[in-house]
């Protein structure tokens, strides 16, 4: 639960270089490959969690830097992870520069809901958690390299002397 606006730079900072590291490993061939007819690309997600930042964000009048919500999808890999850095640091740096823990409790209009600050927050980072999950096992089916985010993946047991997990 976010209470404080510490609770805040301390999760968020950690789900930044998260999602950094999944973005980092999406190719430009990726982002456009279709895994199935109903399911968003690779390319669509992550543009989504960009976009996701300064459009909900904006909704508790934070003025962050960032592609608006209907700029087109990048062409390249590369410039969806500097979007997603521009606008995720500009969102920590501007509710640490203008907001006080009593922020959290200001009420806003959300998607014709009231959310506290606080609740908004905790809501996009989750967010932005499971849109991150889709994208894993995603790049799973597409062949990309998955990184551990909250432990080894598989492919990563090998770096810590361990054999990897039955599949």
């Amino acid at each position: 639960m976010i209470r404080t606006i510490s609770d805040f730079e301390h999760l968020w900072s950690a789900e930044i270089e998260n999602t950094q590291k999944v973005f980092k490993h999406l190719t430009n061939e990726s982002l456009t490959k279709v895994i199935h007819p109903d399911v968003r690309t690779l390319g669509r997600l992550a543009w989504h969690i960009t976009i996701t930042i300064p459009e909900m964000c904006g909704k508790m009048g934070l003025k962050l830097a960032g592609p608006k919500e209907h700029d087109p999808i990048p062409a390249t890999a590369r410039e969806i992870l500097k979007s997603y850095s521009d606008a995720a640091i500009s969102l920590l740096e501007e509710v640490k520069k203008n907001w006080k823990d009593e922020t959290l409790e200001v009420v806003d209009d959300m998607y014709g809901e009231r959310w506290k600050r606080g609740f908004t927050l905790e809501g996009f980072v989750k967010h932005e958690i499971h849109h991150r999950g889709e994208m894993i096992a995603l790049m799973r089916i597409a062949g990309l390299a998955v990184p551990g985010l909250y432990g080894p993946t598989r492919d990563e047991w090998g770096q810590y002397g361990m054999q990897p997990p039955e599949v």
